[in-house]
């Protein structure tokens, strides 16, 4: 064979690649059908699965749409947590808005690099604008920048990055930080290599809040003793309670001990979008740094973060970098994401961001924050009337935590039994934690699905579940 007749060969076997229009016509009619099942079925569906799993395939010959959706269906969409239920209340739900899943699909069909401005200026410039709509939405100045991440992961590692580089580039710096920090803020640290700076653990109050008194001792002791104070980590909305740290307050003392205020906001930050959350939320817009999830409090898919500084030189002399091999072609005004954060090769994560914001408006997001923050309290309010359930103070946002007190027995040990029981019933899905070391569910609301009946179909699940168990 030819070299020619070779290659003419091996394009003809590779043709399975490039679907013509009706092939793909034909894929999409298959694809959009198995969704619109999947979205009928969703509102009755049980929130927690399980069942056997069987290896997924890799063959060397196509196999047919139906039956790779099929496999979707039964191994993917149908086991574990259905967590775009309206009734999954646990951890922090995400979202998976369809007006997202429409400008993935365009995102990928046009596989625009989103890293350089001059490789996709119009890609990286509704980046640059998404990311400027949420500096506004938090109340940051016009010098302020970011880019979008895959969560609150990277956003918080590279927010504590720009922290080292700007106050702590050799080391000895202390930091600050409440129990209830989310756990990749540990992790930030030891990438970043300050896994072993001096780490002052504050007090938390009575609502599970960072304590003022605390923090302001830990400042004054180390200006004291010689020790530099570094970084001040805050949360707008922790994991285990939804409570909000004192963030204006907490600025003030940064402010006086020139220490870096960063703020973990990846649940509640964004609720600066609604008039509960910018009261609750006030002085997050004095925050050095801040971590956002659109994935949670917008709604969009999971793997949609962000990272705010607000001064924007600060990421720039962090993450900027050239070679030979990546000399910009062309003179643009916008800068270019990979200067702003650590992804080099970057998904065009601006479509799932900008498209439902076109598509439903603002409005409607601000109404489904507003309606989750309710619900939380109301579904508080109705278990603190309710016998036998134990509830702290009510949510700063949509996440609370609560137990129920049986007349008998270990009180740990029945909600941990409660907690199973709920998820293994599937009609609401919660999650627990330890607060002081004692076992608590949470409920987090924070789905654009979840409404008044949800919520009440949720009380009396629990009701039921605990009925059962002290009957047994």
């Amino acid at each position: 064979m030819t070299d020619r007749a070779r290659l003419e060969a091996l394009a003809e076997a590779a043709r399975p690649l490039e679907p013509d229009a009706g092939e793909r016509a034909s894929l999409m009619a298959a694809v959009h059908a198995h969704a619109e099942r999947y979205l009928a079925a969703l509102p009755e569906a049980p929130t927690y699965r399980t069942g056997a799993m069987n290896a997924p395939g890799f063959p060397d010959l196509p196999i047919s749409i139906d039956k790779a959706l099929g496999f979707v269906s039964d191994q993917v969409e149908q086991r574990g947590i259905a967590t775009a239920s309206g009734r999954f209340m646990g951890y922090i739900p995400g979202g998976g808005l369809f007006h997202s899943a429409l400008g993935d699909f365009l995102a990928d069909v046009s596989n625009k690099y989103a890293g350089f401005a001059s490789a996709a200026p119009g890609a990286v410039r509704l980046e640059n604008a998404c990311v400027r709509w949420l500096a506004d939405v938090v109340g940051y100045p016009a010098e302020a920048a970011g880019a979008l991440t895959s969560g609150g992961s990277i956003a918080n590692l590279s927010a504590i990055v720009a922290a080292r580089d700007a106050l702590d580039p050799d080391g000895g710096g202390a930091v600050y930080v409440a129990p209830t920090a989310h756990h990749c803020v540990d992790k930030a640290l030891k990438i970043a290599g300050r896994g072993s700076a001096p780490r002052r653990m504050l007090a938390l109050d009575a609502n599970h809040r960072i304590a003022l008194d605390s923090l302001e001792a830990a400042l004054k002791q180390d200006r004291r003793e010689g020790v530099r104070p570094w970084l001040v980590v805050a949360s707008a909305g922790t994991v285990d309670t939804g409570s909000v740290d004192p963030l204006d307050s907490m600025a003030d003392l940064c402010a006086r001990y020139g220490a870096w205020m960063h703020v973990d906001g990846a649940y509640g930050g964004l609720f600066m979008l609604c008039p509960e959350g910018r009261a609750v939320l006030r002085g997050i817009e004095r925050a050095d740094t801040l971590a956002v999830d659109p994935h949670k409090t917008l709604f969009l898919p999971y793997g949609t973060g962000a990272v705010l500084a607000r001064d924007g030189r600060n990421l720039r002399a962090s993450f900027s970098a050239t070679a030979d091999y990546l000399t910009p072609f062309a003179a643009l005004e916008d800068v270019s994401p990979a200067d702003l954060s650590p992804e080099l090769t970057r998904h065009f994560r601006a479509l799932r961001l900008w498209l439902p914001i076109q598509l439903a408006g603002l409005d409607a997001f601000r109404a489904a924050q507003s309606e989750k923050i309710g619900l939380a309290r109301y579904m508080h309010a109705r278990l603190s009337e309710l016998r036998g359930w134990e509830t702290a103070a009510p949510p700063d946002l949509s996440v609370f935590a609560f137990r129920y007190r049986p007349a008998n027995g270990d009180i740990d040990a029945f909600n941990e039994r409660l907690t199973k029981r709920l998820q293994d019933e599937g009609r609401v899905f919660m999650s627990s934690t330890r607060i002081y070391g004692r076992l608590h569910l949470r409920a987090a609301i924070l789905s654009f699905r979840t409404h008044l009946e949800h919520v009440d179909a949720a009380i009396d699940a629990l009701q039921h579940a605990a009925q059962a168990l002290e009957a047994e």
